[in-house]
């Protein structure tokens, strides 16, 4: 608990604070000094929510003119029993009363017992809205049925999933265009986790580990990253644990049993949630709404903001008419009951990064003149897109001269600057173009506070609208973002994942050349990708491949007959081994040829010299570098074998060319991939010959190298022999080197 408060005290290093608040509405079905009643539910529908209370009645808000455009109820003695949510793709609103009487209505209709009803046959737990895709309906007994599926018959049959089980929780969320719900079971104190994938109907189920904890479970949230559902859990005595959930589980698999991880504590030793519910923000930050009695019975209602990341207490609101401990999060916006209102809290969540939790990201003054370089200390810095490297920029005052006279002069005016949070908002609803265009218009702007910071916060908002819409993906914005200099992987982790789903090569070659800090997980993953991409389809990318024209025959038409009589760095081939079996005069030759050609193109040529040039730690590359496959260990040791050779050939030992990988560079790599893969090696046919080429060519390299050594120490021997006497104008010398 002390080092909680230290880091609360910390009020450099927020990476996250709450902004302005304001109240949406007040809450229905409270009267007099009865306690707050939370609504039932609340779903958001673009910049609109849908309210539903615990009663009769739905109420459409609009979120920024805090107005209501709509409201409806159903009769009297009826009870709406599940949210109210929003059809995406027929823009209509459904809910369930009474457990199983389906209404569907539009926005227009005034009265709900015109609107078309149907009874289902059993009881409907949740209806979860997905973006472009039917709603999900989730039964009390585990089954999940499509909307549309459901409309064609509402009086099927409705297989039991678990019988004895109550549902806890529930949450819809879509894996590459497929929807899912995930949900939390409970019996006999035990909780059991459903995943539920639809398109095809896919069930998986995994048991809780509860381990030693003995307090009680309050709220759970989930997100999906990189095919894994992460499941986070809020118990009463403020730890929040995660659980991964991985959805690659086969059918067969029997029932696993999923050990949970303390993520942070949100609350310190002693105290405990009477009531809270969790919410995630982004990756690294997470909302704790909820009521905590304290062991000198001080009971506080509050709701503050967690970085996960860095187990951090970035703000914190004390609610003090009191809350039910529930809230929602959307838009960067929190929903939070407060006394007999809901309030909507903004908030503000920039790029986790070791600097900003350190407290160590500044401001400077903006008159001064900026640089773009890196400055580990100092990560966030003001800067201009448009100037190079220590390029001075025009002060405020003078860049204001500057623009006056412009206007005065009859000239056409820049466009109106904007603000961070404005482009974030075109960012969320606009097309490609409209964003590509509005970036250009910010990054040209004569100043930027909080550089590195404001494009991370950036490219951020553009990977979370990757992941919401799978064909949203502006190539052009992420390539001018990340060609920023300052920023790295850990201001912006989303950019490579996404890079590597979409399999852009060409902006995770640029990220590989930019960040300094990729871990070596997603270094290897580059290596994957780039190895299983076909030299066809790389031929038809716009890559600069100047780096490896000095070396690679582009055309492969060289002819190499008589190349085993090629003289390499003082030796010859022809002397590798004295005992040698296979000493054929035709075997060598085509083992030269061979190793003479490039086994890749220019373009990956180009990707993989990127890859052999990025920094990286050998304790952790190697436990990554056995996911290659066989193939791609062959074809790659191959093209490592081909760079030797060709730095073999240099005097210098060095490739021509300013981003070619240098001789101890390409040898590490060789002897890292073969350490990973060494059985696998030893047993394929294909890599004998390559194995057998590579240890006579590191032999003779050896032997030649051993002879250099020692007329170095023969020539630094004569050195040291001084002449004795003058032995006239013409002698002769005999001497012995031992």
């Amino acid at each position: 608990s002390r080092l909680a408060y230290g880091r609360r005290g910390n009020s450099r290093a927020k990476m996250a604070a709450f902004c302005e608040e304001f109240t949406l509405c007040t809450l229905a079905g409270l009267g007099g000094s009865a306690p707050p009643q939370g609504p039932l539910g609340l779903e958001p529908d673009r910049d609109r929510v849908l309210l539903t209370d615990r009663g009769r009645t739905v109420t459409l808000y609009e979120v920024s003119d805090q107005k209501p455009l709509g409201c409806w109820s159903v009769k009297q003695g009826q009870t709406i029993t599940c949210p109210a949510v929003c059809n995406f793709e027929t823009g209509e609103f459904v809910l369930i009363h009474d457990d199983k009487v389906l209404q569907i209505w539009k926005e227009d209709d005034t009265n709900l017992d015109k609107v078309f009803k149907a009874t289902l046959s059993a009881d409907v737990y949740r209806i979860h809205s997905v973006p472009r895709a039917e709603p999900l309906v989730l039964f009390k007994n585990g089954a999940v049925k499509s909307l549309d599926v459901l409309l064609a018959a509402p009086q099927q049959e409705i297989k039991n999933v678990f019988s004895n089980e109550v549902i806890r929780w529930s949450e819809a969320f879509m894996e590459v265009e497929k929807p899912g719900v995930v949900f939390i079971t409970e019996q006999d104190g035990n909780c059991f986790i459903y995943v539920q994938r639809c398109n095809p109907y896919v069930l998986h189920k995994f048991k809780l580990d509860q381990g030693d904890e003995s307090s009680t479970l309050l709220s759970f949230a989930v997100y999906l990253t990189n095919k894994t559902v992460t499941l986070l859990c809020l118990y009463s005595n403020g730890c929040v644990y995660q659980v991964p959930i991985p959805l690659q589980q086969s059918e067969s698999e029997e029932q696993h049993i999923l050990p949970k991880s303390l993520l942070t504590r949100v609350e310190e030793s002693g105290s405990v949630f009477k009531q809270a519910s969790i919410a995630v923000l982004d990756k690294d930050h997470i909302a704790v709404t909820g009521c905590l009695d304290s062991p000198d019975r001080n009971i506080k209602e509050r709701v503050s903001l967690w970085n996960i990341k860095f187990q951090t207490l970035q703000d914190s609101k004390e609610l003090p008419l009191g809350s039910t401990g529930q809230c929602w999060c959307y838009r960067d916006r929190l929903f939070v009951t407060h006394g007999k209102e809901l309030k909507v809290i903004l908030y503000k969540c920039e790029t986790s990064s070791l600097a900003a939790a350190l407290g160590k990201i500044k401001s400077t003054p903006t008159s001064e003149t900026k640089s773009l370089s890196v400055n580990w200390n100092m990560i966030q810095e003001d800067g201009l897109l448009r100037v190079q490297p220590d390029q001075s920029v025009p002060a405020k005052g003078e860049s204001k001269r500057l623009l006056r006279s412009r206007r005065t002069t009859g000239t056409k005016t820049q466009p109106e600057t904007l603000t961070v949070e404005q482009l974030l908002l075109i960012i969320k609803n606009s097309s490609p173009n409209v964003i590509e265009e509005k970036l250009m218009n910010f990054l040209s702007s004569a100043q930027i506070p909080d550089f590195q910071v404001s494009v991370g916060n950036i490219i951020s908002a553009l990977m979370n609208r990757c992941e919401a819409e799978p064909t949203f993906y502006p190539s052009n914005c992420l390539v001018q973002l990340a060609q920023i200099q300052g920023l790295s992987y850990s201001m912006c982790p989303g950019l490579m994942t996404v890079a590597l789903e979409k399999r852009d090569v060409c902006l995770l070659q640029l990220c590989l050349q930019q960040f300094p800090d990729i871990p070596e997980a997603v270094t290897c993953a580059c290596l994957r990708t780039f190895l299983s991409i076909a030299d066809d389809s790389l031929e038809e990318m716009n890559m600069n491949i100047d780096s490896v024209s000095g070396y690679i025959d582009i055309a492969h038409n060289r002819k190499t007959e008589n190349q085993s009589q090629v003289i390499q760095n003082g030796f010859s081939s022809e002397v590798l081994e004295e005992n040698s079996c296979d000493a054929q005069l035709t075997q060598k030759s085509h083992a030269i040829d061979r190793s003479k050609l490039c086994p890749v193109g220019p373009q990956k040529a180009t990707l993989l010299n990127t890859i052999l040039r990025s920094a990286y730690s050998e304790t952790f590359l190697l436990p990554h570098l056995k996911d290659l496959s066989a193939d791609q260990v062959i074809l790659f040791l191959q093209y490592l074998q081909f760079l030797y050779m060709k730095c073999s050939e240099q005097a210098t030992t060095n490739l021509p060319g300013m981003s070619s990988p240098t001789i101890n560079q390409i040898m590490d790599w060789m002897c890292l991939v073969l350490d990973a893969h060494f059985t696998v090696v030893v047993m394929l046919p294909e890599a004998k010959g390559l194995l057998s080429s590579l240890h006579k060519f590191v032999r003779a390299q050896v032997r030649f190298y051993s002879e250099l050594n020692k007329i170095e120490g023969s020539l630094k021997e004569l050195q040291r022999i001084n002449n004795p006497k003058d032995v006239g104008l013409y002698s002769i010398e005999v001497l012995k080197l031992v």
